[in-house]
């Protein structure tokens, strides 16, 4: 099969289309033919090496796709079902999955819509739904919401009955607009903290000066979650802040909420570009995740429907 494979640490030129051999059918586990994956910043921390890990790799974590093969003691699947899953090494034509990171695809979802949703998706569910325990009319600030997480968090916060605040740039205005932010917040022309206050929670995907600021929004029992950094414990100062980090831990009931979501059309990623199975445009769709404005989710479209 083909697959993208890394053999050195470093930049997109790392990024090799190669042949090598398809993964091995375990007993418990399923073997997927990927038809979509996407570009997330964890590909590219990886790609650079930040994470470490064994060489030689392959990236990617979102997977949908037919299931080619079922080993013996997987009994939810068979052969021919539509799915989406978090996995690993997605950047190839097949990949083992574990059946209890999938779920079945309903056929009106595309392989490019759930393939853009597993990581973003769990990841915004976690802050919103389970740790940020957002109700009706809760105060949520979600930074950069025209980002892959960012905007999925904003769907399922409204989708609660929450009243959202959201930054982004200029030229993605119009995108938090639509995606229904109560106070869409322009950050080159305009201060979060100056024309924010009371928030209940705060969603945090870019850390610094700017995770720094936003207990200023917050009231004096408020929270803030963070996946770019743990914050500093001396930023709430005399405020009752409950301030954390986390990182996704991905679950089979979230992802099937999110599946259920998709086909009531309560969530739609925000899917900005479409880059072919090719050494080229992986290296291209990494380098434009490199900038940090890429605009909803990237997308690898391995095979047509």
């Amino acid at each position: 099969m083909k697959a993208i494979v890394i053999d050195a640490f470093g930049g997109v030129d790392q990024l090799q289309l190669k042949e090598i051999d398809n993964p091995v059918l375990k007993d418990d586990r399923m073997i997927v033919e990927v038809y979509a994956t996407s570009v997330n910043p964890a590909d590219v921390k990886r790609r650079k090496g930040l994470f470490g890990g064994k060489l030689p790799m392959i990236v990617g974590n979102d997977i949908a796709g037919i299931v080619s093969e079922v080993g013996k003691d997987v009994t939810d699947f068979k052969s021919g079902d539509r799915v989406m899953a978090n996995g690993a090494k997605a950047y190839a034509e097949f990949v083992s999955v574990n059946p209890e990171r999938a779920v079945k695809l309903d056929d009106s979802v595309s392989f490019l819509e759930a393939a853009a949703l597993p990581l973003v998706g769990q990841t915004a569910y976690e802050a919103i739904v389970t740790r940020g325990e957002v109700k009706e009319g809760d105060r949520v600030l979600i930074h950069a919401g025209s980002g892959g997480v960012g905007s999925t968090a904003v769907q399922i916060a409204k989708y609660l009955g929450a009243w959202v605040a959201s930054t982004a740039s200029g030229k993605n205005q119009e995108l938090l607009q639509s995606l229904g932010v109560d106070r869409p917040i322009n950050y080159e022309k305009e201060a979060f903290d100056e024309v924010l206050d009371e928030i209940d929670l705060v969603f945090d995907t870019l850390g610094g000066s700017i995770q720094a600021r936003s207990v200023n929004v917050l009231h004096p029992k408020g929270k803030l979650l963070s996946i770019a950094e743990k914050p500093d414990r001396q930023l709430s100062g005399e405020k009752e802040i409950d301030a954390s980090f986390f990182s996704m831990r991905p679950t089979k009931e979230a992802l099937e909420i999110l599946h259920k979501w998709l086909t009531q059309g309560v969530i739609s990623p925000v899917i900005s570009e479409v880059a072919p199975f090719s050494e080229e445009g992986i290296r291209e769709a990494h380098e434009l995740s490199e900038t940090g404005h890429a605009k909803g989710k990237i997308m690898i479209k391995m095979k047509s429907e």
